[in-house]
């Protein structure tokens, strides 16, 4: 991939990381802004992530391949969720709270993870459901010729669409509790989704490079309609990934594309005349921000009063902030934020 194409990735993604937070805001706004972004920037995530992944047929590189995305995608995993949890418990115990069954319990929904960790970690989900989408991916391309990729894509898609049909009419209630009444460590089951969305950003590689004016007139098209029909009542669309909320077989596919084709489109166009540094510094540290944005608001929310556009700016100023720090000041800081090369790892080796 030349410059160019991974400039307009890095500022999609970066768009993308506002939106994310724009998602977390906790007040009500007058157009269901939050729904609409709902339906597309998650799965727009996991599509743009299959664009860089490289199948692996050496079975000695295996090893070699997993470990590489444990080191960028579990370890900031880790060390994020001490050192929230850490400042979590240095607050309850100064404000008074000394009831251990509080804190093993608390320890214990951290440990299970996924759906089942809200507040400060409610994004953690994500992390845990891309690097088990990664694996489920790795051992079909491995094993498997395209046509039973297929096959098995199309099963893990019917068995996500069973599991939602069962949490959300059969359990009932709102989709974050029907979704916890299923156990599940790390929201692996939402892989069986996730893996669908990232085959598409693999499978089309050649069509993501370089969206066509005809088809991005055609998402603009089909994200208009969308949302039209969903505002007149017509239709009644959400999508959570995270809590296994997918409300139609065919839209699920339909709605999320045609609005990542439009960003897509958008940001390629934009990307060949300027540069846009600022979304491609959100994107460079999309990671602390996209663990820290809502915390952020849990520790200032006492102290400022703000609405969406506050909220959207703390949100992704103090993360920045606290990236520079961590990279410049804590040993191994651009390690803990992902930043693993095997390169740079094999060649540490041999100088030791």
């Amino acid at each position: 991939m030349n410059k160019k194409r991974l400039t307009w990735v890095d500022v999609t993604k970066g768009f993308l990381m506002i939106l994310v937070v724009i998602g977390h805001y906790p007040g009500q706004l007058d157009f269901p802004l939050v729904k609409y972004i709902y339906w597309f920037h998650m799965p727009a995530f996991f599509i743009l992530s299959g664009l860089f992944f490289k199948p692996v047929v050496e079975k000695s590189l295996m090893k070699i391949s997993i470990q590489k995305r444990f080191m960028q995608l579990i370890v900031p995993y880790l060390f994020f969720l001490v050192s929230i949890t850490l400042i979590r418990y240095g607050i309850e115990i100064g404000s008074g709270n000394k009831d251990l069954s509080w804190y093993v319990n608390d320890m214990w929904t951290l440990v299970v993870g996924g759906r089942f960790v809200r507040g400060a970690y409610g994004v953690f989900w994500f992390v845990t459901t891309l690097f088990f989408t990664y694996l489920f991916f790795l051992w079909m391309t491995k094993n498997f010729n395209r046509t039973k990729q297929l096959i098995i894509l199309a099963v893990f898609y019917s068995i996500a669409h069973f599991e939602s049909l069962f949490a959300m009419h059969v359990i009932g209630g709102s989709p974050s509790e029907a979704a916890q009444t299923i156990p599940m460590i790390w929201n692996i089951d939402v892989a069986l989704m996730a893996v669908v969305y990232f085959s598409l950003g693999y499978y089309l590689k050649s069509f993501w490079m370089n969206v066509s004016h005809k088809w991005l007139i055609a998402g603009v098209l089909v994200s208009i309609s969308a949302v039209l029909l969903d505002n007149y009542n017509v239709i009644d669309y959400h999508l959570s990934m995270k809590f296994l909320r997918y409300d139609h077989f065919v839209l699920d596919l339909i709605i999320p594309l045609s609005f990542t084709v439009v960003l897509v489109g958008i940001f390629q166009l934009i990307a060949a005349k300027s540069s846009l540094n600022w979304l491609q510094k959100i994107e460079k540290h999309s990671l602390t921000i996209m663990y820290l944005h809502i915390f952020t608001d849990i520790l200032l929310n006492d102290y400022f009063t703000y609405g969406v556009i506050g909220f959207t700016a703390f949100g992704l100023f103090v993360p920045i902030v606290v990236s520079i720090i961590i990279q410049k000041f804590l040993p191994h800081g651009k390690l803990l934020l992902g930043g693993f090369s095997q390169k740079k790892a094999s060649s540490n080796r041999a100088v030791t």
